[in-house]
């Protein structure tokens, strides 16, 4: 509505310049269709400039800034160069190139400000006082989530746990791609992403969780891989990557971006067992010899308990005996506190 009001006026006092025109002493003997043209020019120019205004859907803050201000530098230059240079050319009179001079000084310093000013306008952020534009920058790193991470859902729980102090930042293209593959034909994609919108919601739904949807400053590479945008995004705000794909922690790496593998904090997260320690598991299969038994704890650690296969099935009382690390994951061995009859 706000958008609406300033357009309106902007075509108001355009067609009211046109009735100062109409008043003034030149228009008085100029011939009749003067005064019509003058109108449809100055309705025309404000539809036209709103026209063009409307079709740029994406506009980028900090590129107006920058060339409004390596305008505004280029200009103070000029002027002061010209100032300098004054004692040491001749009079205006005998030199004509002095007429020119001040142009020539300001096209050259007006370019050279505006070309370096957008060439480095994300390396700096004074670019209006008073006015936060770099939202990125309030608070601690933040945690940039990929795809991968969203839809294992895991993040979620960490999240509420207060692991990460500072916020989350779910990439716009990210989001994109979640609603996307919710849409999908693919039975298999879209339950993945009807499940990355409903970690995103729970996420939205916790007070204490501060998430935020952010669009990349910089489009010039809205068709690449999503990964590899993800990573540049979190470079670009000064923050990490959170996710559970080992080839993003790679990119991330490479890129000197640093990256946490959810499933890294998983296996750090897991109780750490010694020999002697007491656990509780329900045996549910056959281990790869005779009279051992198998279970899983809620981490999913599996534990191998031996003189344990009559007991499949029901909820076993044992004694760890021995821990093995693995590819795949911890391997526990116990030995039932109650030997089996």
């Amino acid at each position: 509505m706000a958008l609406l009001v300033t357009r309106a006026i902007f075509v108001m006092v355009s067609v009211g310049i046109a009735v100062l025109i109409f008043n003034s002493d030149a228009m008085r003997s100029a011939p009749e269709w003067v005064p019509w043209g003058v109108l449809a020019a100055m309705v025309a120019l404000p539809l036209t400039v709103i026209g063009i205004d409307g079709s740029i859907r994406r506009k980028d803050l900090t590129t107006i800034t920058a060339v409004y201000f390596g305008l505004l530098i280029g200009v103070f230059l000029s002027y002061i160069a010209t100032l300098a240079l004054t004692p040491v050319l001749p009079l205006k009179s005998t030199n004509p190139f002095w007429t020119w001079l001040p142009l020539i000084l300001g096209a050259v310093f007006c370019y050279v400000c505006t070309s370096l000013l957008l060439q480095t306008r994300h390396d700096f952020r004074f670019l209006i006082p008073f006015v936060e534009f770099a939202r990125d920058v309030r608070g601690l790193r933040p945690n940039v989530l990929d795809t991968a991470a969203i839809v294992d859902g895991r993040i979620a729980d960490l999240a509420e746990s207060g692991v990460f102090e500072s916020r989350f930042v779910v990439p716009s293209f990210v989001l994109d791609e979640l609603q996307a593959a919710a849409d999908s034909n693919d039975k298999q994609r879209r339950t993945r992403g009807r499940r990355g919108l409903d970690v995103l919601a729970r996420l939205r739904a916790n007070t204490a969780v501060d998430i935020e949807v952010l669009s990349p400053r910089d489009e010039a590479h809205e068709d690449g891989a999503s990964d590899t945008r993800v990573v540049d995004m979190a470079r670009q705000l000064g923050g990490r990557v959170l996710t559970s794909d080992a080839n993003v922690v790679k990119i991330a790496g490479v890129r000197s971006v640093t990256a946490i593998n959810v499933n890294d904090v998983a296996l750090a997260l897991r109780p750490s067992f010694v020999p002697g320690d007491a656990v509780s598991v329900r045996l549910v299969k056959q281990g790869e010899e005779p009279d051992q038994g198998v279970g899983y704890l809620d981490d999913g650690t599996m534990v191998v308990v031996e003189n344990g296969r009559s007991q499949i099935g029901r909820l076993v009382q044992a004694n760890v005996t021995s821990t093995l690390q693995t590819s795949a994951g911890k391997l526990v061995f116990a030995r039932p506190t109650v030997p089996s009859a």
